[in-house]
């Protein structure tokens, strides 16, 4: 019974460590700060753990967000040195991704698992299909970026990223390469981006699981522990790496790249929302 335990155990921590290498390596490849390929994974692996179906994608989503707090900013740090990060926008869009993460928490508190992951998987279709599609522009960000559509799209952006568990992103750089920004200046700006969505969507799950008085085990509100303390070394070390290489390759192949990593996610999670 013992050994049954500490295999099932032993089974887990091996998925998750697994899972940190190519989590933390994509975080820093396209400036996703992991949750978009964490999601899935801790997704997979606190179902196999006996989750209670319930509270699944809230524990997934929780435990993501508190993971890519130190990833995105590895990854910050490492695309500021390579001269990709808007610091500018940064300023302008981070009181209103603020406003719209405290939005989409408040949101996805009251969302069955079921609706997040079909939420997940149909935002991320769209965001992957708009990458495939739009032409590389190496012009330099427009004026027309002004008050406005920063306000508009910066609450977008949190109010959509928040249910999912990602650091925005695959919102971001789209917007951000529609403005005009290079595709690596768009993946560092949107870099940070992500680090302010992350650090307040982990706050808001946090204090969700707290008020709702869930009981899952090894967790405190909606944060896995075990998961935290075991990806967040892995992911923040394999974050520089991808960050690096970004710099290495072909503007438009890293853009198509990313289009293809959505639509294989995509399609991961509309397999669950049919199986769950």
């Amino acid at each position: 019974m013992i050994e049954t335990i500490l295999n099932e155990y032993l089974l887990i921590i091996f998925l998750m460590i697994a899972a940190a290498i190519p989590v933390g390596f994509f975080a820093g490849l396209f400036g996703i700060g992991g949750g978009l390929i964490s999601v899935p994974f801790l997704f997979f692996i606190f179902e196999l753990y006996g989750i209670d179906k319930e509270y699944l994608m809230h524990l997934t989503v929780g435990t993501a967000f508190t993971i890519t707090i130190l990833t995105s900013f590895s990854s910050v740090l490492t695309h500021k040195k390579h001269n990709a990060v808007d610091m500018s926008i940064i300023k302008s869009f981070g009181v209103f991704v603020i406003m719209g993460v405290v939005s989409g928490t408040i949101i996805a508190s009251k969302m069955d698992t079921k609706s997040l992951v079909l939420f997940f998987a149909i935002m991320v279709y769209i965001l992957g299909a708009y990458l495939l599609l739009v032409k590389n522009n190496n012009k330099s960000a427009l004026p027309s970026f002004n008050l406005l559509p920063r306000l508009t799209f910066g609450f977008i952006s949190g109010l959509i990223s928040a249910p999912m568990g990602i650091t925005g992103a695959m919102i971001n750089v789209p917007v951000l390469r529609y403005f005009g920004y290079t595709i690596n200046r768009a993946i560092g700006s949107a870099a940070v981006i992500g680090f302010i969505i992350s650090l307040f969507g982990a706050a808001g799950f946090f204090i969700s699981g707290l008020y709702k008085e869930v009981d899952i085990p090894l967790s405190i509100g909606f944060v896995n522990i075990p998961a935290f303390f075991i990806f967040v070394p892995i992911t923040t070390y394999m974050a520089r790496i991808g960050a690096n290489t970004v710099h290495r390759l072909e503007k438009a192949k890293v853009q198509v790249l990313f289009g293809i990593f959505l639509y294989v996610m995509a399609t991961i999670f509309l397999y669950r929302y049919f199986n769950i």
